[in-house]
């Protein structure tokens, strides 16, 4: 479906400087393409964190994603655009409408939280003021897209698209959801990179966290074939990852960090397909 090559982001964030740098450098060596970064008030701000991941190593950068409520467009936009000038274009805008946990979190530093379709049109305004005070210059846009409002503004603005589905989804709705952005992207659906990101690779037993962010509890994930995992060998694992770009698509794959060493060796073996 996709001839594009792969690439590979690093999906982390600071805890100590010293940390940070050496998660950031270690990507870099290892031949991942981006280091990515979540948002939200329980983490150090995204934007100077990637400022800083940007000036340590040969990197790209980007939001994994910017909750849109969190900031007013025009504040958004500015950070956004002031690290595409500073980082000679290696930033990626990842922006959506927020977690749920994201609602408190906004109301914390007295800002509205709105509607769906409030916050989904404060994307918006982010993006169309990040146009205007990028002027020649144009920040790469990622949105993720599971429902179908989501999917037709990211078959309308995004540059890169990250299947928003949950772990347990089955591969034949995620195949469906592709066609569905495909069709609403219309004659740009080429021009749209499609991400996929992982809870984990290789073959170490599952973190405590998974069951949080999944929904399940470990073992159920293992016995799903989830698509948020890629379990195996690294020639296994490339192997899965090619199969998964023939059926959706995608090209673009993230991991969480704590999953940086284990995906290296796929990395390697896929970097010029």
């Amino acid at each position: 479906m996709s001839d594009r090559r792969f690439r590979f982001g690093v999906v982390g964030s600071p805890r100590t400087g010293a940390e940070w740098t050496t998660t950031v450098r270690r990507a870099a060596e290892l031949g991942y393409t981006t280091v990515l970064m979540p948002d939200g008030l329980q983490l150090p701000s995204p934007f100077p964190s990637l400022a800083m991941a940007a000036a340590v190593a040969d990197i790209r950068v980007g939001t994994f994603v910017a909750a849109a409520p969190l900031r007013t467009p025009q504040a958004a936009a500015w950070e956004a655009h002031t690290l595409t000038v500073l980082t000679d274009g290696r930033f990626e805008f990842g922006i959506g409408t927020g977690r749920p946990d994201a609602e408190q979190q906004t109301a914390d530093i007295g800002l509205p939280w709105g509607s769906a379709k409030e916050r989904r049109d404060q994307v918006r305004r982010t993006l169309d003021t990040l146009r205007e005070l990028d002027g020649d210059r144009r920040t790469p846009i990622m949105l993720a897209a599971g429902g179908p409002r989501a999917l037709a503004l990211a078959a309308a603005r995004a540059d890169i698209v990250s299947l928003a589905k949950d772990a347990m989804t089955p591969r034949a709705e995620v195949a469906q959801l592709v066609k569905d952005l495909r069709e609403l992207a219309g004659s740009r659906a080429d021009d749209i990179e499609l991400a996929m990101n992982l809870f984990a690779a290789g073959t170490r037993e599952l973190p405590p966290w998974t069951k949080r962010a999944a929904g399940v509890d470990p073992d159920v994930l293992e016995a799903s074939d989830s698509l948020m995992l890629l379990r195996g060998t690294p020639q296994e694992m490339a192997d899965e990852l090619q199969r998964r770009r023939d059926e959706f698509g995608t090209s673009y794959i993230t991991v969480n960090s704590t999953y940086l060493e284990d995906l290296a060796p796929v990395v390697e073996l896929l970097k010029d397909r």
